[in-house]
């Protein structure tokens, strides 16, 4: 492509990843000039440059702990208005719609459960536990932030005025259900669906190549590791969290927990190890998949990479539209075939994790995650940036 003044104009990735940068830059910019000295000491740490910063940055969580930065309960009206606008811009209108209302699940959480949930505070499922942090002052060279709280992971770098990376990219739903008047709330409705219709149309051969395991584990596999390797097992609850609990009665909760959803998945080590993460990737693979299917794992595709910013999400759906590209995904599942049922997806290629399940709470409590095989937090940009600054 030829670009107005004669010289080679950038591909649409780089074009979406320049512009949602600028977007993030000019939101961020704000966001921290509202704050005071006080909320700065939480809400900005050290560009990722810095090696204690780094550590902190690569620490996500998708479970009620403490994610770091500044909350949105600790900021004024005008600033979280203007922390919303920058997580605005790291996602598309969909996908902030999903993240606004996982939010607001917590309410409905905390009545589903007694109003008696407090994981060591006072308010154990809070709407306004959501934490924001940057990495980096906006406009740096290299700078970085991420939003996170119960269900909700969203984790960026930019280095030289691009977004070079928008994942982990984790948001769940509890309940994943919710019944409104005359109609039913699923924030997750579309990746669960996409799944499930896809898996409806195998033949037999089919689903014997896409089965992972009859029944499904009670999380996603990959968990909150920073890098998804090879051999990767389900990672249990007590290890999700920022922490052990220093009071033991919480300690023991989150033992008992997981010792449930153990018990009820049925899984000992040997069936953990059977669904381990693995590259080459297990599952169906694209190539035996007929027309109509290949259009439906393309549609699932979009149900994850279309949560980024507008313009990079249509640069994902281009780049999944190539065959060469989809041939080297694969679908697995794990669990029931019917509606309710606790189920369990990967899709997975080369650069590319996705992982969904819904088991907990009877199948009403539902987990997705998009992951970068090769760069999660932007981790190989950064090592290239690291390697071109430093002296040889």
């Amino acid at each position: 492509m030829v670009s107005d003044d004669g010289g080679v104009a950038p591909d649409p990735m780089t074009r979406a990843r320049e512009k949602a940068a600028a977007s993030m830059s000019v939101a961020a910019g704000a966001w921290v000039d509202a704050l005071d000295d006080h909320q700065l000491s939480f809400a900005v740490l050290p560009s990722p440059l810095d090696s204690t910063a780094e550590t902190e940055r690569l620490r996500w969580f998708f479970t009620p702990t403490d994610h770091g930065g500044l909350a949105v309960r600790d900021q004024n009206a005008h600033q979280q208005s203007l922390a919303m606008q920058l997580v605005a811009t790291g996602l598309s209108a969909e996908g902030f719609a999903a993240v606004a209302t996982v939010m607001g699940l917590e309410n409905i959480l905390d009545q589903v459960e007694g109003w008696g949930s407090r994981w060591g505070r006072r308010r154990g499922r809070d709407p306004g536990l959501y934490w924001l942090r940057l990495f980096g002052r906006p406009g740096a060279e290299v700078w970085g932030w991420r939003f996170g709280g119960h269900h909700i992971s969203l984790n960026y770098l930019i280095i030289a005025d691009r977004l070079v990376a928008t994942t982990p990219c984790f948001i769940g739903a509890d309940p994943a259900r919710t019944e409104f008047l005359g109609s039913t709330l699923r924030p997750l409705q579309g990746a669960e669906d996409a799944g499930r219709e896809l898996l409806s149309t195998f033949r037999a051969p089919q689903l014997r190549q896409a089965l992972l395991h009859t029944s499904a584990m009670s999380n996603i596999v990959s968990g909150n590791r920073p890098r998804v390797r090879h051999g990767d097992t389900m990672m249990h609850l007590q290890d999700l969290w920022r922490g052990r609990f220093p009071d033991p009665e919480l300690d023991a909760l989150v033992n008992d927990i997981d010792r449930r959803a153990e018990a009820n998945s049925g899984y000992t080590q040997a069936d953990h190890a059977q669904v381990a993460i693995t590259i080459p990737s297990k599952g169906i693979s694209a190539r035996d998949l007929d027309d109509e299917q290949r259009h439906l794992l393309r549609r699932l595709l979009t149900r994850y990479t279309g949560r980024a910013p507008q313009d990079l999400a249509a640069a994902h759906r281009a780049h999944h539209a190539r065959d060469s590209v989809l041939d080297e995904v694969h679908f697995g599942w794990a669990g029931g075939t019917d509606e309710g049922e606790p189920h369990y997806y990967r899709v997975q290629g080369p650069n590319i994790l996705i992982e969904y399940n819904n088991t907990q709470r009877d199948g009403n409590h539902a987990h997705s995650v998009w992951r970068d095989l090769h760069s999660d937090f932007g981790l190989c940009e950064l090592a290239e940036h690291r390697a071109r600054i430093l002296p040889h």
